[in-house]
């Protein structure tokens, strides 16, 4: 079933008003006719079903059927992601869409190949946003994830005491039992971070200074995982530990 967003204004009296771009892709891409079944979300207290009863050139007015169920995990996953190399990020953004993280913010790391200036990591921004918006869409999540611009590893340091619990996966930490302790830490309610190195790995550095700033270091095995592996590892380890 096809999801699609709207404002929480264009939702009322039992009627829904569909705008925008989406316009065009109910009519002429997925050649949606008067009838149809499409689900809706405000990002904030609606999301149900809706029937269409009539599109025009400017909108689409859906009749609203049912309410459901937020699709949302009950706490807020943000992954912090050193900036891989390629499309990687692009891979990264989906798919943890998919598993529900709520923000996905680019790091400059010490050891990250790709550098990018303030134009160019605009562009990369916009794209990974929209990439995250038909992810979102595509999955059925009730609100979309934000792509943040890239930011530097002291940014996260210091955004790092807004959270209630910090999970740093590092190849040298040993065991787990102590992950599977930080993962039982885990509740509805809390805002949890995520902190992914890039290719290289973190620099020594960076490892004393974020368990200065209060993130726990922890183990996702015996193997080593790809940049690209391992937020999606740990979100989906918290997605199985949150979803009700």
């Amino acid at each position: 079933m096809q999801m699609f967003f709207v404002e929480p204004g264009q939702i009322a009296g039992g009627r829904a008003v569909i705008t925008g771009p989406d316009v065009n892709h109910i009519r002429n891409v997925l050649r949606m006719k008067p009838g149809e079944i499409v689900r809706i979300s405000d990002e904030k207290e609606f999301c149900g079903q809706c029937r269409i009863e009539e599109i025009s050139p400017e909108r689409v007015v859906l009749a609203v059927e049912t309410q459901g169920l937020s699709t949302e995990l009950p706490a807020e996953l943000v992954l912090f992601q050193g900036l891989p190399k390629g499309d990687k990020m692009e891979w990264i953004v989906q798919k943890n869409t998919e598993l529900g993280v709520s923000r996905i913010v680019p790091v400059a790391m010490k050891r990250s190949v790709v550098k990018l200036d303030a134009r160019k990591a605009a562009a990369k921004a916009g794209r990974w946003q929209a990439i995250a918006e038909s992810a979102g869409k595509q999955s059925g999540r009730t609100r979309l994830p934000q792509v943040s611009q890239v930011k530097t590893f002291n940014d996260v340091l210091t955004e790092s005491a807004e959270f209630d619990l910090l999970l740093l996966p590092y190849e040298s930490a040993e065991g787990m039992e102590g992950a599977r302790r930080l993962l039982d830490r885990a509740a509805p309610g809390m805002r949890i971070g995520i902190l992914i190195g890039p290719e290289g790995g973190f620099e020594p550095s960076e490892i004393e200074a974020a368990v200065a700033a209060g993130w726990q270091v922890m183990s996702l095995g015996r193997r080593i995982l790809r940049t690209e592996t391992a937020g999606m590892a740990l979100a989906a380890a918290l997605m199985l530990r949150l979803e009700p």
